[in-house]
């Protein structure tokens, strides 16, 4: 195949040039390096500038790549320990379907468990729903907000409660933890049908339920939380229960 000898000439010129033009950067870049010459634009605020900006990139850089070399292993933990919650508040032989991923996101902006939209993690055996289960808030606990997880069955009663984060008093509020008292236990088996509305509240306030010693204000969050959680799954029962409940992947 022959080629046209004005384009291999022009070729030749763009490359000559672009040579040229690498050379004389290069050639930049060495002398500003110089000691020398290193020493006389320390002084100057562009040189400064410069540098900062460099080690800026520079560390920017290293925090991207180190974002993206634990991202996975981050998501892949988090995931570990929802689903090990999920599992203390509704017994494996009530679904055999993987709750990470047949959820439904309901709206529960009205229900005060400290969210617009709840993710509600579906229990199915056989492709029934037998058991629902998911995170909500206590927002006023004496230390701040206390995060829980809770499992209710198709009638309304609770499968299990735990505490998942809060802030309260050591020794005192934490009793609220499964690892340090048999306290968040005694709400298995309870409902609003079992209950009265007078009943659920601490022994203090005429309820069933133990307060601490030295520590109402947290149990009393807690059970008006766990509360509201019911009510929550009472008011979408139909929803969550029904052949209308669609699998978001």
């Amino acid at each position: 195949m022959s080629s046209d000898p004005a384009l291999k000439t022009q070729s030749s010129l763009w490359l000559d040039r672009l040579k040229r033009h690498v050379k004389r950067a290069k050639h930049t870049v060495l002398n500003g390096l110089e000691p020398a010459n290193l020493e006389r634009l320390r002084p100057q605020l562009h040189y400064q500038a410069g540098v900062l900006a460099g080690f800026a990139l520079l560390a920017a850089l290293l925090l991207g790549l180190a974002d993206l070399s634990t991202r996975s292993v981050i998501q892949t933990r988090l995931e570990e320990d929802l689903k090990a919650s999920l599992e203390q508040v509704v017994p494996a032989a009530w679904y055999d379907n993987d709750l990470l991923s047949d959820v439904l996101t309901v709206p529960s902006a009205d229900a005060n468990i400290g969210a617009a939209e709840t993710l509600v993690y579906l229990a199915k055996k056989q492709g029934q729903v037998n058991a629902v289960s998911f995170k909500f808030v206590a927002p006023d606990g004496y230390g701040g907000p206390i995060s829980l997880v809770m499992g209710i069955d198709r009638n309304g009663e609770i499968l299990g409660v735990r505490v998942i984060a809060h802030a309260e008093t050591p020794g005192l509020g934490d009793k609220i933890e499964v690892s340090k008292s048999q306290w968040v236990l005694s709400f298995n088996g309870k409902s609003l049908d079992n209950l009265s509305i007078e009943q659920w509240a601490v022994k203090k306030d005429g309820g069933v339920f133990d307060q601490f010693a030295g520590a109402t204000i947290t149990p009393r969050k807690v059970v008006q939380a766990i509360k509201r959680g019911l009510a929550f799954y009472q008011a979408h029962r139909e929803q969550l229960l029904g052949e209308s409940a669609a699998v978001v992947n």
